[in-house]
């Protein structure tokens, strides 16, 4: 890749981690109507410092992942049905700011400090178990899609449940309303899951169809999502 074409990708990505940081904090701040929510603070800093060294990490050693990561959204998507699923979770992640910054404002709930504690702790859990999956796996597209030379990884936290980016961002979610010291914020949640297991189901029928042995791994790792659950 030409040195030039790499320092604009480089610089596109910082540029859209600077955007999504701005754009949560006005989610926050905004809605909530003041700047002191504390909260919102460390949850900004946790998900920004977790952000950016997982963007240094790419840039230095897998810019082609850090590329696909950054082909996302309903508009990337190839299926209609899928269009659907990323619009309306990207509706609910909206949500999942707005909701707790209204909380804050109006007071409707209390999350004490622990529990406050606790949703940092989760987020910043589920954004180092995100960096594992990047690591195990290059392959790991924002789409549903099937890259060039693509193979089955069924190693690391593929060898625990057949799909951990889902696992991980799961466990970042539900942190997300403790850690903004929201309990109303759970509500979000629970419409975004929906589709996003409509989204985990039809992707893997789309593997099974295009991926050669993505049928024998899912015979071999039974959990799709939670470990000795589902």
């Amino acid at each position: 890749m030409p040195a030039a074409s790499t320092e604009v990708k480089v610089e596109k990505a910082w540029l859209a981690l600077a955007s999504l940081a701005c754009v949560m904090g006005l989610l926050l701040f905004v809605p909530a109507r003041t700047v002191h929510y504390w909260q919102a603070w460390v949850y900004l800093f946790i998900f920004t410092g977790a952000s950016l060294l997982t963007t240094l990490y790419l840039i230095r050693n897998d810019p082609a992942l850090l590329e696909r990561r950054m082909s996302g959204g309903p508009m990337a998507e190839k299926e209609p049905a899928q269009k659907l699923i990323m619009l309306c979770t990207s509706i609910g992640f909206i949500a999942l700011l707005v909701v707790p910054a209204l909380d804050h404002r109006f007071g409707w709930s209390t999350v004490p400090l622990d529990g406050v504690i606790a949703g940092d702790v989760l987020v910043a859990i589920g954004f180092y178990l995100i960096s594992l999956v990047y690591r195990e796996n290059t392959f790991t597209s924002a789409t549903i899609e099937i890259a060039e030379n693509q193979r089955v990884i069924s190693t690391g936290p593929y060898a625990v449940v057949r799909h951990p980016m889902y696992a991980s961002g799961s466990l970042y979610l539900l942190g997300t309303p403790l850690a903004l010291g929201s309990y109303w914020g759970f509500l979000p949640i629970a419409a975004m899951m929906p589709f996003l297991i409509w989204r985990l189901i039809d992707e893997e029928r789309f593997l099974a169809r295009n991926l050669p042995g993505y049928s024998e791994y899912q015979k071999r790792i039974r959990y799709r999502l939670v470990p000795f659950v589902w």
